[in-house]
């Protein structure tokens, strides 16, 4: 008999146990983060990049480092600062005294899964030069196009722009982003939980002593985007999608509503948790479930609504709740 392809239900359903194996990792480090767990998985399944938002100490890093340690993938670390220049990401050309001629050194762009770690403390010139990266999977270098490897994800955390000594990110580039998602300060109980890890001998350092082991990969990867990508979308999931980035951009609160590639996106989302969840289908739960995260850093608010501590989540909550979902 000859070996199921990356469509057959046999592979989506293993393809499936092993991104949801993912989290039982990750959970070995990560105390109560499950969302931002869950839209990691999500922003694999659609070829998307992840922009992890929190204050300092709440495990922005241990959650990508956690997530890097459970795949059979590449990864690399940049540590963004104030004096990080371009060719530090992307690479440069380096002159070979020996051959007298100039050779490429890529740099650390090039890998499966790139923690941008604090994106926000590196100047706009060093930001924008993930955007080529991000959005067309490939580096120019002294005019030269060079692919990078598949799969490819950025996963980059900020501190809050109020803090000191930051840069915030512009919208050309928080729209190449799939997901923004917020990594809040962990309950009573998760805290305790992790102080217990701690005084067990827990060492944030060494996730391998921890336990984390890779079990999930490219194959893996592959088998389960071929399988959302079969995940069937109704006309009337699909209008109310487009009603709910349309509602947006007609917003008296925002300056700046959501474009037709957040709606792509909000679909995307949708799909890939329809898939995890176990259905061949998106319901309007799916988008409600994904719109948050989404759409939260593609639109802005008016400088008046910012003052009467209106949010981007209040207005996307809002929407939602007005919005007519279709039967």
């Amino acid at each position: 008999m000859s070996a199921p392809t990356p469509e057959t239900p046999e592979n989506s359903d293993s393809a499936r146990s092993s991104l949801e194996a993912l989290r039982t990792e990750i959970a070995k480090a990560v105390v109560g983060q499950d969302p931002a767990v869950t839209g990691l998985v999500v922003a694999l399944l659609c070829r998307g990049h992840v922009l992890l938002e929190g204050v300092p100490g709440v495990a922005k890093t241990l959650l990508v480092r956690a997530l890097a340690a459970s795949l059979r993938l590449d990864t690399q670390r940049v540590q963004f600062t104030p004096d990080l220049m371009p060719s530090d990401v992307t690479g440069s050309l380096i002159y070979d005294a020996r051959t007298a001629e100039f050779s490429f050194q890529p740099g650390p762009v090039f890998t499966n899964l790139l923690l941008a770690d604090e994106i926000n403390r590196t100047p706009p010139k060093t930001q924008a030069s993930l955007l080529e990266a991000m959005e067309e999977r490939q580096v120019t270098v002294d005019g030269t196009p060079r692919l990078l490897p598949e799969p490819f994800l950025v996963a980059a955390t900020q501190n809050p722009v109020e803090y000191e000594g930051t840069y915030p990110l512009p919208e050309a580039q928080l729209d190449r982003f799939l997901l923004k998602l917020t990594v809040p300060l962990p309950s009573r109980e998760d805290e305790i939980n992790v102080l217990t890890r701690h005084a067990e001998g827990f060492d944030p350092r060494d996730l391998h002593a921890a336990g984390v082991r890779p079990v999930a990969g490219p194959a893996e990867l592959e088998a389960a985007r071929a399988a959302v990508a079969k995940t069937s979308v109704s006309a009337e999931v699909t209008g109310y999608v487009v009603d709910i980035c349309r509602a947006t951009r007609e917003s008296p609160s925002l300056a700046l509503g959501v474009s037709p590639r957040g709606a792509t996106a909000l679909l995307s989302t949708a799909r890939a948790w329809a898939w995890l969840t176990g259905r061949d289908y998106v319901t309007p739960d799916d988008v409600k479930a994904l719109a948050l995260p989404t759409l939260r850093h593609r639109i802005q608010l008016r400088p008046e609504a910012g003052m009467e501590g209106v949010t981007s989540d209040s207005v996307i909550t809002s929407i939602l709740a007005h919005v007519p979902v279709p039967r």
